[in-house]
C-alpha cells in the first residue's frame, strides 16, 4: 500500500502530479487506487475540476470525499481549501467498493439493510469506512442500526461539514454518486493481506460532580438537576449566554458513559429558555459531568495511541477529527496530528462528528479523534516503526489545570462519599443498621404502588423485652436488638426483601414479588432462628409475629393496621408464634 497527498493549488500542476501517478501503476502490481478528495468549501465547482482531472488520467480510480471543516495533509492542517490524496492498494486480494445511498430519517434503516445485503452478497468485507451529512438530523438510531452489523466487521468514519460551524450545508460524493447534500458514502474494504485497526483519543477529563440529565429531548438537553442546563455553565464557569458561548464552552463538554464508554457531547448552542443544543443526542436520565481540554492531557495521550498504532506498521493513516478540537487548538492544532506522519502518511479532515465501532456498538463521538490504520501485508520484525511527539511538553512537567482537576476531582470524590454515607444514615436506625421507621414506610407505599398485591408484610416484637432491660440492663437489652437485627438482616438478603425498625423492639418486613407467598415461611424461620439463639447475659429469647398480604388496590396505611393486628393476636395467643391476618 503506498499513498501520494497534495494539496491542491490549480489544475496544470495536479494533472502533472496525476500523471506520474498513472505512470506509476503501469509499472507496479496494484488492486485498487483510490482518491480521497477533502473539500474545505461548501461549492461544487471546484470539486467537479478535480473529478475531471481524475476521471482524465485515471478512469478506473475511485474516488470519494466531501466538505469539511477543515483538512489534514501529511498530518497537519493544509493551507488550501482542496486536498487530494491518492492509496494505491498493491496485493491483488485486496477489495474496495463504494455504495452511495440518499440518508435521511426516513431512509436511514432501508439504508442498513441495504448495507448488510451488499455483505451478505460479498462477505470479503471486512470494514465500512463512511463519510456522512449529519447535520440537523439525529444519528442515534442509525448508529444503533449499524451495530447490528455482524460484529467482526469494522465501522469507522466522518461526518461533513463546513468551514462556517453555523452552516448546515454540507455535502459527500463518490465514483458511485454526484455531489449531494442529504447522503452517505460507504467505503467496503476486504482481503485476506489488508489489516485494518480503529483508535479513538479524546484528553478531555472529567472534572467536577455528576450531574443528572432530567430532562432532554434529541440533542436538546432542557435541565439539569431539574434546573435549566444553561445555569451548569453559568455557576461553574460564568460562560455567558452570548455570541461567544459555543467558543468558550469547547473546552467544557459534557462527559458520560454511553453503551459502556466514555462519550463526550460539546453544547454548540444556549437558548433563551435556558436549554442546551448539543452536538449529538444525550439521554435524559445519564449522569453526565463537566469535562476539561487541557493540552498536556491531550497530547499524553495522544502519544500514548500513536505508540500503539506505532508497533501495527501502518502504511496508512486516516484521520476524523472534531471540528471542536481544531478550534480549541488555533494555530497549534499540528502539535495532535502531525506526529502520526512519523510513522505513516496521514490524511483526513475536521468533522461535524466521528464515528467508531467499540465492540459490537457504534458511537457518534463528538470533540474525539477518531484514527483507522491500514497495511498490507505481514508486518516486518526488522522495521522500527517509532512514533514521535514534537513537542516539548511532554518532558514530565505536568500542567497547572491539570494538577487543578486532579486535586477537584479527589475532593469532590471525597465530598461526594461524605455525602452518601451522610444520605444512608438518614435512612437507617443507628442502633441495628436496618432502615428506619420513615424510610421503610416509604418503601411499603413505593412497594404497594408497584407491585399491588404481590406484596406482604412481616411485623415482628420482641417478647417481654422490658423484662430483659429491668433485668440485665439496657446495654444487653441493646445486644438482643442488634443480634435480631442481623437474623433480620440474614432472611432478607437470603430472599430479597427489606427491614427497618419500626420503633422500640418492634420490627417490619417488606417482602416483595414471587417471595411474597412465602411470608408465613420467612416470618416461622425468623422465630425459630432467634429461638435457638443464645445471646450472652440474656440466654435465649423469643419474638412474637404477624403477617399480612396485600390486598387489591390496599394503600399501606391499612396494610400496616392489618399486620399489626396480627402481631398483637400473636401476643395474645401466648407470644412465639406467627399470625396470619385475614386477606
Amino acid at each position: 500500500m503506498r499513498q501520494l497527498q497534495f494539496e491542491y493549488s490549480d489544475a496544470v500542476n495536479f494533472r502533472r502530479e496525476l500523471r506520474r501517478v498513472a505512470a506509476w501503476c503501469k509499472s507496479i502490481m496494484h488492486s485498487a487506487v483510490v482518491f480521497d478528495i477533502y473539500s474545505q468549501t461548501v461549492t461544487y465547482d471546484p470539486v467537479y475540476e478535480v473529478l475531471g482531472i481524475i476521471k482524465d488520467e485515471l478512469p478506473e480510480a475511485l474516488y470519494r470525499g466531501c466538505s469539511t471543516n477543515g483538512n489534514i495533509c501529511e498530518g497537519n492542517l493544509a493551507g488550501t481549501a482542496l486536498t487530494v490524496s491518492c492509496t494505491i492498494f498493491e496485493y491483488p486480494d485486496t477489495r474496495v467498493e463504494f455504495l452511495q445511498v440518499s440518508m435521511t430519517a426516513d431512509t436511514e434503516k432501508s439504508v442498513v439493510e441495504e448495507l448488510k445485503a451488499f455483505i451478505s452478497e460479498n462477505p470479503w468485507v471486512k470494514a465500512i469506512e463512511m463519510l456522512i451529512t449529519i447535520r440537523g438530523m439525529s444519528m442515534t438510531s442509525l448508529c444503533d442500526d449499524l451495530s447490528t452489523i455482524d460484529p467482526a466487521i469494522k465501522i469507522f468514519g466522518g461526518g461533513a461539514f463546513a468551514p462556517d460551524f453555523n452552516e448546515d450545508a454540507a455535502f459527500v460524493f463518490s465514483s458511485a454518486g454526484e455531489c449531494r447534500d442529504k447522503s452517505a458514502v460507504f467505503m467496503m474494504l476486504g482481503g485476506d493481506n489488508l489489516h485494518i485497526h480503529t483508535t479513538h483519543i479524546t484528553g478531555w477529563k472529567p472534572l467536577g460532580r455528576e450531574l443528572l440529565v432530567t430532562r432532554s429531548e434529541g440533542s436538546t438537553i432542557y435541565e439539569l438537576d431539574h434546573k435549566p442546563a444553561y445555569d451548569t455553565y453559568y455557576k461553574y464557569l460564568h460562560i455567558k449566554n452570548d455570541e461567544s458561548f459555543f467558543a468558550n464552552t469547547l473546552e467544557f463538554p459534557f462527559f458520560y458513559q454511553h453503551n459502556g464508554m466514555n462519550i463526550l457531547r460539546a453544547p454548540i448552542a444556549s437558548n433563551s429558555d435556558g436549554s442546551l443544543i448539543m452536538t449529538a443526542d444525550v439521554e435524559q436520565d445519564v449522569k453526565a459531568r463537566i469535562a476539561y481540554g487541557d493540552p498536556w492531557t491531550i497530547l499524553h495521550e495522544v502519544s500514548l495511541g500513536g505508540k500503539n498504532l506505532a508497533a501495527l506498521q501502518p502504511e496508512v493513516l486516516h484521520i476524523y477529527s472534531c471540528a471542536a478540537r481544531r478550534t480549541f487548538w488555533g494555530a497549534e492544532i499540528g502539535k495532535e496530528t502531525l506526529p502520526f506522519q512519523s510513522i505513516a502518511p496521514t490524511s483526513g479532515f475536521y468533522t461535524s462528528g466521528e464515528f467508531l465501532r467499540t465492540g459490537e456498538t457504534v458511537n457518534q463521538h463528538n470533540v474525539t479523534l477518531v484514527v483507522a490504520a491500514f497495511r498490507e501485508g505481514d508486518k516486518l520484525e526488522e522495521l522500527d516503526n517509532s512514533f514521535e511527539m514534537l513537542d516539548e511538553s511532554l518532558s514530565g512537567k505536568v500542567s497547572m489545570i491539570n494538577r487543578l482537576a486532579t486535586f477537584i476531582e479527589a475532593a469532590t470524590e471525597e465530598l461526594e462519599e461524605a455525602n452518601r454515607k451522610l444520605e444512608e444514615m438518614a435512612i437507617r436506625d443507628g442502633l441495628t443498621g436496618l432502615y428506619n421507621r420513615a424510610e421503610i414506610q416509604r418503601r411499603i407505599t413505593e412497594a404497594l404502588a408497584e407491585s399491588g398485591e404481590r406484596a406482604a408484610l412481616i411485623m415482628l416484637d420482641a417478647d417481654d423485652f422490658k423484662k430483659v432491660n429491668d433485668t440485665f440492663g439496657h446495654s444487653v437489652g441493646d445486644d438482643v436488638l442488634k443480634r435480631l437485627s442481623r437474623l433480620i438482616e440474614e432472611e432478607c438478603r437470603s430472599c430479597g426483601a427489606e427491614a427497618g425498625r419500626w420503633g422500640g423492639e418492634e420490627f417490619m418486613i417488606l417482602v416483595t414479588g414471587t417471595a411474597a407467598v412465602r411470608a408465613e415461611k420467612i416470618a416461622e424461620r425468623l422465630r425459630a432462628g432467634f429461638a435457638a439463639i443464645d445471646i450472652p447475659a440474656a440466654g435465649t429469647q423469643t419474638v412474637s409475629l404477624g403477617t399480612a398480604h396485600a390486598r387489591p388496590s390496599e394503600n399501606a396505611d391499612s396494610l400496616c393496621m392489618r399486620v399489626d393486628d396480627a402481631l398483637y393476636s400473636a401476643k395474645r395467643s401466648g407470644k412465639n408464634c406467627v399470625v396470619r391476618a385475614e386477606d
